[in-house]
């Protein structure tokens, strides 16, 4: 007889490594479609998290689905340069004609951490340059090359000694900015110190081969720079000729309103990371560059057996007229507006919502001790839980694991949105109920 789906679910802890099976929450599906997953519960559940920021088109979108078919039923696997195929040459002319600047050429892997390695390994090769410039809590991904430009939390680096040749910068500091001061002006004026402080005393500008940078902070704390910062950070590296990248794997293909947060912020890196919302939940990433950059980049110095997958890239092909034929950039802009409204609004009646974030449909809400106004990661999981409880699934994010991820698929409607925040206040208001029994 067949082990049913619930009998292996109870062997989990067996099965799979603590690392890969103890994320929040473990919620046991049957099926997803569309802004919904199908519990062996018989309940549904509205998806906030978009399979952490992946399913920007929605689960099992049909074009998406079809696409998948389809390619199966010509290839199964490349290797790209072994032999070569339509779908992964499409996906990269498609792109071209996407991607901000000069960013018209292509190394396609399987993930996030993939592109972020390519990315790393192209700077340093072309500017035959030791050192990496990172901020702190920006999450580039957990292999050795970027765990050692990850820093939203030590416990990922904790006795793995990654890569040394590495130094960081603090990450914007909105909070940090004086009352009565404007905050873009003072981060822009603390990063030019901090950086000229690293040139002084610990490392030369000649020696960095690039700076990496999440142009929206994601598991750190979904914390929004202002414009000028980042394009304070453009101008350094240009003066110094360092190389700048983007993390774009979780703000690309919509997240933020445009297709990538380089257009929404209007700044152009040199190298980009780009995966997640690329092929609506398929293995697919790219680290991106000019046809000049690139071009420095010899056979033999990079490769990949799996890397551009014919499915993948077929699916991302279908991900992209989707996107396009839907309007989603559009709907990303207005329903996050909205949300964030919505929720600011919220705040105002309850002690434990504090900062409010948002651009596009990536959102951050943080959850506070209602009296001292700190962090508070024990709230923010109960809130967590009992939003799922009522059938609403959000994820989590922030160094204290206080902020709440409100990243939805993009062809999300405004009655969902709606839906999620009512059960989010119903869920905000019970925890506060329970906060005044003691």
């Amino acid at each position: 007889m067949k082990t049913s789906f619930e009998e292996l679910y109870t062997r989990l802890p067996d099965l799979l490594a603590p690392s890969m099976a103890k994320d929040h929450p473990n919620l046991p599906v049957v099926k997803e479609e569309g802004c919904y997953y199908y519990g062996t519960d018989g309940k549904e559940y509205l998806d906030f998290t978009s399979g952490i920021a992946v399913a920007n088109t929605g689960h099992r979108h049909p074009k998406v689905v079809k696409a998948i078919k389809e390619g199966a039923d010509k290839l199964m696997h490349g290797p790209s340069g072994v032999i070569m195929y339509d779908s992964i040459l499409r996906v990269a002319a498609r792109l071209q004609g996407i991607l901000p600047g000069n960013l018209d050429c292509f190394f396609f892997a399987n993930s996030g951490t993939e592109a972020i390695e390519g990315a790393l390994k192209l700077a340093k090769y072309v500017t035959q340059r030791p050192y990496v410039i990172s901020f702190t809590g920006c999450f580039h991904g957990r292999s050795v090359g970027a765990l050692g430009v990850s820093t939203s939390k030590s416990k990922y680096r904790k006795f793995l000694q990654p890569n040394g040749l590495t130094y960081q910068l603090p990450y914007a500091d909105m909070e940090g900015c004086p009352k009565g001061e404007d905050v873009a002006k003072y981060c822009v004026n603390k990063l030019e110190k901090d950086f000229e402080l690293l040139f002084d005393h610990q490392v030369t500008s000649e020696e960095v081969a690039c700076v990496i940078v999440e142009p929206v902070l994601g598991e750190g704390g979904y914390i929004i720079p202002p414009r000028e910062w980042l394009q304070k950070v453009r101008e350094i590296c240009d003066q110094h000729g360092i190389l700048l990248i983007f993390d774009e794997v979780q703000t690309g293909f919509g997240r933020t309103g445009e297709w990538f947060a380089a257009q929404t912020f209007g700044v152009t890196p040199d190298i980009m990371a780009i995966a997640k919302g690329i092929a609506s939940g398929m293995p697919l990433s790219a680290t991106v560059a000019s046809k000049e950059l690139m071009s420095k980049w010899p056979m033999g110095t990079h490769g990949t057996t799996f890397g551009g997958n014919p499915i993948a890239c077929s699916a991302a092909l279908a991900t992209l007229d989707v996107i396009e034929e839907e309007n989603l950039l559009h709907n990303s802009k207005t329903l996050g507006a909205y949300a964030v409204n919505h929720l600011k609004a919220l705040r105002k009646n309850h002690k434990v919502i504090g900062d409010v974030r948002g651009v596009g449909l990536m959102i951050g809400i943080e959850i506070v001790d209602p009296v001292s106004g700190e962090p508070d990661g024990e709230g923010m999981m109960r809130v967590l839980d009992l939003s799922l409880e009522k059938g609403v699934l959000f994820y989590l994010c922030g160094k204290h694991q206080e902020v709440i991820r409100m990243i939805p698929p993009l062809i999300v409607t405004q009655e969902q949105i709606d839906q999620g925040l009512e059960v989010f206040e119903e869920a905000v208001v019970e925890y506060e109920k329970a906060l005044t029994v003691y």
